[in-house]
């Protein structure tokens, strides 16, 4: 059963841990900053937090708690502006200050616990305010355990860990770390047994966590039952962290314990847990206190720092991202991963060109990862590069296995971009084979259907898959434009008409779909209607720029002479012979 990268807990679990602290700065100390002639500098702290500028946030805040040291609302923000940031040697000093002044701070207490453990202070961790301190019901529960972990107390540990799995909700998350600090203890047979129990339920609950079991099997000499752990939880996707581990555990080697060997590494695990169970469910900004927090404590977390990167990304702060995914060093399997994402981001930073260039060298890495070449095929496409494109997917599916589930998918997007290159017998088959993997892929049956449609070529058949893709894909403009638009060329005019308005409907601002409109108005002899049509598609098409099929040119023509004489001077068919010969 494939691993469900923590989606799989109980709902009382997702209730508790959603309950998050609020970052928004009280009313009665916003007054106060005004009115200290801090207005400039906080505004525009506020103003940079609201884009998530965190290195412009961090200082404007900073500018501001120079001239009021004592303000505990410029503090926390100091704070959460560098943790954002990776910063937290920056932010201790701040925390520890908002602390001194009594204040109660979400970000400031983990901040504080970031820097007793980087001082290898566990002791003051077990002894610390619990009330004052606290940063989440989970987090504090764990970080107790771990810490009697550094302090070298296994028993208070386990109690600990025990404590915490009494309460509802929360025992995967104890179960799991109790693991790793058994583990990490060298008591590999009791941390097995607990990833065996309930038919290895725990196994399932992350990505991390059947890694953690391969590695514990493994340290137990029981390599082939690590095999089958490795084949029960990620079935025959094999990225390279996982192709590296089958090949050393094939050659006998024993795995080293890596996921938690120290105390630092078992605290870094509880912020990186609650950042992958928050993730989707809480703010972004949110997520990335635990985040940054795990991968400070634990450079080599990688997962932190994918999972950083990823954040940045989400929240528009793209050359912070890419930064970010420059810290996976090259000789680690994740590697390509971060490679990947580093792509990405540039892609969304509008750097398509350097993003090509990552890819390409990443296929030169990587020629046999599918993904990878995918990837590049995607953006390339999206480039409409279509020989490149083409090229890539090629690379792709030499290396996809046949079983794949995704090669449909692969065979579309090529068909795409050999029917963009006019290689339409090429492309036709690649639709084909396509449908033959996936019959009633609304995607695939749209686009052959459409193709033939403007082809005018096998229009029976063109109609039957696009009214199955539309009988999948109700709501889809794209798609129910199509029926309407076969239909039209059949010169079943009136039926199409119904059918080209609930279009429109669903795509009101679509160039493509009100010029087609406008031409099945006309063939129905709504000439007024079909020149408003006309009109508004013009207006959607950006100046300078046609649309594919919605070329401003010949809709001006429409406008001038009508379509009828259109269709003649481009030797086309007359309106009511379209559905002859």
């Amino acid at each position: 059963m494939p691993v469900s990268y923590l989606r799989n807990l109980p709902a009382l679990a997702w209730v508790a841990l959603s309950a998050t602290g609020s970052l928004a700065l009280p009313a009665a100390a916003q007054s106060e900053g005004v009115s200290n002639g801090l207005a400039g500098a906080y505004l525009a702290g506020r103003a940079a937090t609201y884009e998530s500028d965190f290195s412009a946030a961090a200082d404007y805040y900073t500018r501001a708690l120079v001239r009021d040291p004592a303000n505990p609302v410029l503090m926390e923000n100091v704070i959460f502006a560098q943790l954002a940031q990776g910063n937290v040697k920056r932010a201790i000093p701040v925390a520890k200050r908002l602390a001194e002044s009594g204040v109660r701070s979400q970000v400031g207490n983990i901040v504080l616990v970031g820097a007793q453990v980087l001082a290898q202070d566990y002791q003051a961790i077990i002894e610390r305010d619990r009330e004052a301190r606290q940063i989440h019901p989970l987090v504090d529960g764990l970080l107790d355990a771990w810490a009697h972990m550094g302090a070298g107390s296994v028993d208070d540990a386990l109690v600990a860990f025990d404590a915490i799995a009494k309460q509802e909700g929360l025992r995967p998350f104890a179960d799991y770390h109790k693991a790793l600090a058994l583990a990490s203890a060298g008591n590999y047979g009791g941390a097995e047994a607990l990833f065996a129990a309930e038919d290895g339920k725990l196994t399932r609950m992350s990505r991390r966590a059947a890694l953690a079991r391969i590695e514990i099997q493994s340290q137990l000499g029981e390599n082939a039952l690590a095999l089958a752990t490795l084949d029960e939880a990620f079935g025959g996707g094999f990225d390279p962290t996982l192709a590296d581990m089958r090949q050393r555990l094939e050659a006998g080697e024993a795995l080293g314990f890596n996921i938690a060997s120290t105390a630092q590494d078992g605290i870094a695990e509880v912020f990186f847990t609650l950042a992958a169970v928050m993730n989707g469910e809480a703010a972004n900004d949110f997520v990335l206190m635990y985040a940054r927090m795990a991968a400070a404590l634990s450079p080599e977390h990688v997962d932190a720092v994918l999972l950083s990167a990823e954040l940045l990304d989400q929240l528009g702060r793209y050359e912070l991202s890419i930064t970010t995914y420059k810290q996976v060093p090259r000789a680690h399997p994740d590697y390509y991963a971060a490679e990947m994402g580093r792509a990405e981001a540039l892609r969304r930073a509008a750097k398509p060109d350097a993003a090509v260039e990552v890819l390409e060298q990443l296929v030169g890495e990587f020629p046999t990862l599918p993904q990878v070449s995918i990837s590049l095929g995607d953006l390339l496409r999206q480039q409409e590069d279509y020989a490149g494109a083409v090229a890539a997917y090629d690379t792709a599916l030499e290396h996809m296995p046949e079983s794949s589930g995704s090669r449909w998918f692969l065979l579309y997007a090529r068909g795409i971009s050999l029917e963009r290159l006019s290689q339409w017998p090429r492309a036709e088959a690649d639709f084909r084979a396509a449908l033959v993997l996936r019959p009633d892929s609304p995607q695939v049956l749209n686009y052959l259907g459409y193709s033939l449609v403007e082809k005018e070529d096998k229009l029976d058949e063109a109609l039957d898959m696009i009214e199955r893709a539309v009988a999948a894909r109700p709501d889809s403009g794209y798609i129910v434009d199509s029926l309407g638009w076969v239909l039209y060329r059949l010169g079943r005019y009136d039926e199409a008409v119904a059918h080209m308005e609930r279009a429109v409907e669903l795509m009101p601002v679509d160039p493509v779909v009100n010029d087609h409109l406008g031409d099945v108005y006309w063939a129905v002899g709504r000439q007024r209607e079909a020149e408003f049509q006309w009109k508004r598609a013009l207006s959607f098409i950006r100046s300078g720029e046609g649309d594919g099929e919605a070329d401003p040119d010949r809709i001006r023509s429409k406008l001038d002479i009508g379509l009828d004489a259109v269709l003649q001077q481009e030797g086309a068919k007359p309106l009511h012979f379209a559905n002859e010969g």
